[in-house]
């Protein structure tokens, strides 16, 4: 039997040549708990002739020594790792968090040359990524941010609420155009609003009234809300159509909220279209009589436009914007030189 660095020699081998041997790269992802492999994983490990590992302060290191396996701090070349798989040996590379381009690209070469026979080269998932991993790196990044950054370190919840007013817009733009691209920027561009707020709330200070709170307490109240307001879902009630879902939602929001009068919660900020038609709405789904006022001018005429429209199942916000993207496209029209 030849040593590892007798064989497989830089030449083509002939008939006879002993097997190349195998080269399992093991990714594993930081989202993940160090120490949790999949079965496969632990099977290549425990089957190696040898595990190599360039990082030394690698996160899955004590666990794998911990359950027996020896692993080498080293950081081979292609060739390195090639001459060592000689004789059919098998070897696992721990990849690093930047996934050793370095020692791929290497290994791409030398196959590429056609001038040695390669191992096998397995590139083998350690562990998974779970729906909404990225979010853990989303509150990483803006911890980071806010640390270093010179102006978002300076940021207040007061500070931002234009910036959340402006991308909430934008992103009913994305989805009233169509545009799937922007559509999914300007969520991010919402969703980056609602990590920025708790990362500052997290701090605590007089603006927060000395109650902080994370983004994992955000997460845990909207997770108990939904449930609660979902007993058809995660209760024994039973819901068959929207009109019923819509009717437990209002009814357990009013056991939350405890509130003496269905205008309680309605946000006067917004636009007036739109606040309109939500004191509409509300009126309508408790059943309450109440006269629409009257008075002189466009405002009064507007509010029973609007109330009209919530009543036949028309947004009048969405309804205005889209009958003035038309007036916005005939004025670019009337804009246009006339055709010779």
């Amino acid at each position: 039997m030849a040593s590892d660095r007798d064989a497989p020699g830089r030449d083509a081998p002939g008939p006879g040549t002993e097997s190349p041997g195998r080269i399992v790269l093991l990714t594993t992802s930081h989202r993940v708990a160090p120490g949790l492999l999949s079965w496969p994983a632990w099977q290549a490990l425990r089957g190696a002739d040898r595990v190599l590992c360039a990082d030394g302060t690698h996160p899955q290191l004590p666990y794998l020594r911990e359950a027996g396996i020896t692993v080498d701090e080293t950081a081979p070349t292609a060739q390195e790792l090639v001459d060592t798989c000689a004789g059919g040996r098998t070897v696992v590379v721990v990849a690093t968090g930047e996934g050793e381009p370095r020692l791929t690209d290497g290994l791409a070469g030398l196959a590429g040359s056609g001038r040695i026979q390669m191992p096998d080269l397995e590139l083998l998932p350690a562990s998974y990524d779970l729906p909404g991993a990225r979010l853990l790196d989303l509150v990483q990044v803006m911890d980071r941010i806010r640390l270093e950054c010179p102006w978002s370190s300076q940021q207040t919840h007061k500070g931002l609420v234009k910036y959340g007013i402006e991308e909430a817009y934008e992103l009913v733009e994305a989805i009233e155009e169509g545009d799937r691209d922007e559509l999914r920027e300007e969520l991010g561009d919402v969703l980056l609003q609602v990590v920025f707020h708790a990362r500052i709330a997290e701090e605590g200070g007089p603006e927060d009234e000395d109650t902080p709170f994370s983004i994992d307490d955000v997460a845990a109240g909207i997770i108990t809300k939904l449930i609660h307001r979902h007993p058809h879902v995660f209760g024994d009630e039973t819901a068959t159509t929207p009109e019923e879902v819509k009717e437990h939602w209002l009814r357990t929001k009013a056991e939350e909220k405890r509130r003496t009068s269905v205008t309680e919660g309605i946000p006067l900020g917004q636009p007036g279209l739109a606040l309109a038609a939500k004191l509409a709405s509300r009126v309508r789904t408790a059943g309450l009589e109440v006269e629409l006022p009257q008075g002189e001018g466009v405002g009064y005429e507007l509010l029973a436009m609007a109330a009209r429209a919530e009543a036949e199942g028309v947004d009048p916000e969405t309804a205005l914007r889209t009958a003035a993207r038309a007036y916005r496209d005939a004025i670019r029209a009337s804009e246009r030189p006339a055709e010779a």
